[in-house]
């Protein structure tokens, strides 16, 4: 079990977001909450499904590298024809000979100069990288699926003001006709509130296109229709301090681990492609059956050799090889300098977008509470002659523009919260506390990388388990 890294503040937040709002609603009705969100996109993701069976593939590399390690033994068969001719002295001879041979032939490596076990080290150690580069894919997933309920809510809440906002355009619009029609203002006002009630229905409906993309995006993400959303999640808390949010980042961020190992598996693999310049030593062991065909002689035998074999010359391939893995190494340990830096980063940007948009919504608020003043004032001094419609529609106006500004600005500090998780590697279903079956990538790599035959009951498991896996 992966050690959760200041994941005790995640945990409750992140399953409690929205429960509270939630348990008001009649019973049989719940409301949805972005824990359910994050629950269904894991389940339901193809991109997981897609790199667990990738992890899996990487999985059965070790197994092929461990059976290169074991006798080979072949059952062969074989028929040969021969021409053998003598000279006699006084004429020659010509005899042809067909021979049947079939038996077993055994073959083991006894040394190389441990490249083989190298080459299994380096498999495992792609094994651990590629586990992470899941778990990269995991972040990926659930913050999408943050994106997409906290869109979904955005573009819903956008509709709601709009569809007030027509309302309320629709009675200044009444109220300037009546208004007209004692003469205490002229068409042109009433011509300004018509433009401005088009104008809110236009809006209204691009409102709603926005939140039916919305819907659209959650069903892909989510695997099901958005129903009734319990609203904006309770946020669980982030670490404030960067240094500390940086640490927790390089200790715990899936792309640093996947490049360290990465690396470990480069190192392995230059001292592989060293040992190449080694002698190797092969057992060889045969028996069989040959019979001469046409004949009734026959000769049964056994034999073993020992193979010693020493590279000389091979035209500089083996020092092209060896080179290649020390750039293919220099390589990797460059790329983890730079996702090191890329993190570093991330984590800064990531804390510097949540600061600005809790700004942004203290801002917002503050934006809302006057334009609110601002156009209660603004009408009730229009009813009395002080104001002009044209000002009590601007005002109206405002406020939609802060209100609207308002759950942008309530969106954008939920979705930054979770940039600045994502940032440190902890969005991921366990740290996260989800709901769900985690996918332990333990289980089929412990099943496959002592390379079982495919007839031995480990074998046969495999095969069921695999079967599942694609009825999946």
């Amino acid at each position: 079990m992966r050690k959760a890294v200041k994941s005790g503040f995640v945990k409750a937040a992140v399953v409690a977001g929205g429960m509270a709002l939630a348990a008001l609603a009649p019973g049989g009705s719940r409301a949805d909450n972005l824990a359910d969100a994050l629950v269904g996109a894991y389940n339901t993701s193809g991109l997981l499904e897609q790199n667990r069976a990738l992890l899996r593939a990487a999985d059965e590399d070790v197994a092929a590298a461990t059976a290169a390690l074991r006798p080979i033994i072949d059952w062969t068969v074989s028929v040969s024809r021969a021409l053998n001719e003598r000279d006699l002295g006084f004429g020659s001879s010509r005899v042809f000979t067909s021979d049947f041979f079939t038996g077993l032939v055994l073959n083991q490596l006894v040394y190389d100069g441990g490249a083989t076990r190298l080459a299994r080290q380096a498999r495992q150690e792609t094994v651990l990288a590629t586990r992470q580069s899941l778990l990269a894919i995991e972040q990926q997933v659930l913050l999408r699926a943050v994106r997409a309920y906290l869109n979904v809510i955005l573009t819903s809440e956008t509709v709601r003001l709009r569809e007030n906002n027509l309302r309320v355009l629709q009675e200044e619009l009444r109220a300037a006709q009546d208004r007209f029609e004692v003469g205490e203002v002229t068409r042109t006002d009433v011509a300004l509130a018509e433009s401005r009630v088009a104008n809110a229905r236009s809006g209204l409906v691009q409102a709603r296109g926005d939140l039916e993309n919305a819907k659209a995006e959650y069903v892909n993400v989510v695997g099901r229709a958005p129903g009734k959303l319990a609203g904006q999640p309770k946020l669980p808390k982030v670490v404030e301090s960067e240094d500390k949010a940086v640490a927790i980042a390089m200790k715990t961020h899936p792309d640093i681990l996947a490049a360290q190992h990465q690396v470990a598996a480069a190192d392995l693999l230059v001292l592989r492609a060293s040992k190449a310049y080694g002698p190797r030593a092969d057992i060889r062991a045969q028996i069989g059956l040959t019979e001469n065909i046409g004949s009734s002689n026959y000769n049964r035998s056994a034999d073993v050799s020992l193979s010693l074999r020493q590279n000389i010359y091979q035209g500089g391939a083996l020092a092209a090889q060896h080179r290649r893995a020390i750039a293919s190494r220099d390589a990797a340990r460059a790329s983890l300098l730079t996702v090191q830096k890329n993190i570093r980063q991330g984590v800064s940007d990531a804390l510097v977008l949540l600061q600005v948009a809790r700004a942004s919504l203290v801002s917002a608020r503050e934006q809302v509470r006057a334009a609110q003043i601002a156009f209660d004032g603004l009408r009730e001094e229009a009813k009395l002659g002080a104001r002009t419609t044209l000002d009590v529609l601007t005002a109206e106006q405002n406020l939609l523009d802060a209100q609207t500004l308002l759950i942008t600005a309530r969106a954008g500090q939920s979705l930054a919260v979770y940039r600045v998780l994502a940032a440190q590697g902890l969005l991921t279903a366990e740290r996260l506390g989800l709901a769900v079956q985690i996918y332990d990538p333990t289980l089929y790599y412990n099943m496959v990388k002592d390379a079982p035959a495919r007839l031995s009951k480990r074998g046969q498991d495999l095969d069921r388990v695999l079967k599942a896996l694609r009825r999946e």
